[in-house]
């Protein structure tokens, strides 16, 4: 909730703020100390590399530079949900995760603020991505969260403290389906960066929908859980109008069904045009949403309270 508010184009003019919560929804990194002192990296493919300047994944490279981390390593990953173009910040969580065991290979403790803060180094600095914040900071600190994004390049993580029900009636009356489609974030939020750069238009609609980031995190902290759902539905209505290509003739025909079907309001996840839509509804109404958009493949899920963790370290 929130989403573009964290792209510097915006918050360093303006200051941004969203409302996230980290899912049950998992990337998993491995690393071990190779024979000899070339690099291996398997992920969608496998890379055998000489030296880390030869390794073509960008976010492996860059993390490895970084890191000072030379070769003699093996490099592994696998994920719960498709890696690329869904709208639930797997690329993010990757490099988290990778920086976390990068650190744990040398033997270094990284905190959360830090992994965080080298993550969007890596994917906005030194790969040069279009993209905003939340998500590395979603996958680090883990958890349900107020962040904030100062014009000084800062970042502010406060989790939102609420009663233990009001985080049960989130989780309960919250649905997610996967569209099926997939695409690249960049170029759609290149055109976002672009219009907010000078239209004044959309600076007010992305300012109305950092308001609205900061009156959920006022209701939740109150347990004022029943305007939920109209919020992200105003926010829904607000996002598409920065860009064109965040939805498309599909998604607002599986938005409208939904809503018909009982759902107070939704949204589609991540910078738009395919991935995962969410929507808040009664629970009573779920499986006749369901039925509404048969097609679309339900997930199940369950919010996340951790961030970033070390599971298993082979001494």
């Amino acid at each position: 909730m929130g989403g573009g508010s964290d792209l510097p184009v915006f918050y360093r003019r303006f200051g941004g703020a969203v409302v996230s919560t980290a899912i049950n929804q998992f990337v998993y990194v491995t690393v071990n100390k190779k024979f000899d002192q070339r690099i291996r990296v398997s992920y969608s493919r496998t890379e055998e590399a000489r030296s880390v300047d030869r390794i073509k994944h960008p976010l492996v490279r860059e993390a490895m530079k970084m890191l000072g981390i030379a070769g003699g390593i093996e490099i592994t990953s696998i994920a719960d949900i498709p890696a690329k173009g869904t709208g639930l910040g797997s690329s993010s969580s990757f490099t988290v995760g990778l920086l976390h065991v990068l650190h744990a290979f040398a033997e270094r403790h990284a905190g959360a603020e830090q992994l965080a803060k080298d993550a969007c180094e890596i994917e906005i600095e030194r790969c040069g991505e279009p993209i905003g914040k939340q998500d590395q900071y979603a996958a680090a600190f883990g958890g349900l969260n107020y962040i904030q994004f100062n014009p000084d390049d800062s970042v502010v993580v406060e989790p939102i403290i609420c009663k233990r029900q009001t985080i049960e009636q989130l989780q309960s009356h919250t649905l997610v389906f996967y569209t099926g489609l997939t695409r690249s974030a960049s170029s759609i939020l290149q055109h976002q960066q672009n219009g907010m750069a000078s239209d004044k238009k959309k600076q007010s609609v992305m300012r109305r929908m950092t308001k609205l980031a900061q009156q959920m995190r006022c209701d939740l902290q109150q347990n004022r859980v029943d305007a939920f759902g109209e919020i992200i539905h105003e926010s829904w209505l607000l996002k598409k109008t920065l860009a064109s290509g965040i939805s498309n003739g599909s998604i607002d025909d599986a938005y409208a069904r939904a809503r018909t079907a009982g759902a107070v309001g939704g949204k589609l996840l991540g910078a738009g045009a395919g991935g995962f839509l969410m929507f808040y509804a009664p629970p009573e109404r779920h499986d006749e949403i369901t039925r509404a958009l048969d097609g679309l493949r339900r997930m199940q899920f369950r919010f996340e309270p951790q961030g970033s963790k070390i599971i298993f370290v082979h001494q």
